[in-house]
């Protein structure tokens, strides 16, 4: 049985309508994400990218990270933990 998954009311990324594959920047392993997962997974992506150029790294950006990174390891601890581990 599959759990149902809900993006978190604090998410305020684009929910896009279709998954897609992912790779992991740093090892290349590749993992197919449904919509909802690949929505959270550019809104942390992103987040990362911008506080690694300098930008937006405030105490709330760091937040925002890790409660996307803490809602995939609750709903798809394996994509979580090829792609964001």
């Amino acid at each position: 049985m599959t759990k149902e998954q809900t993006l978190p009311k604090w998410f305020n990324g684009q929910l896009y309508k279709k998954g897609d594959t992912v790779q992991n920047r740093f090892s290349g392993e590749s993992f197919e994400l449904n919509a909802m997962e690949l929505s959270m997974y550019d809104f942390v992506m992103g987040a990362v990218q911008l506080m690694e150029m300098g930008m937006f790294n405030t105490p709330h950006h760091a937040s925002m990270v890790r409660k996307g990174t803490d809602w995939f390891r609750k709903n798809n601890a394996t994509a979580y933990m090829v792609l964001l581990d």
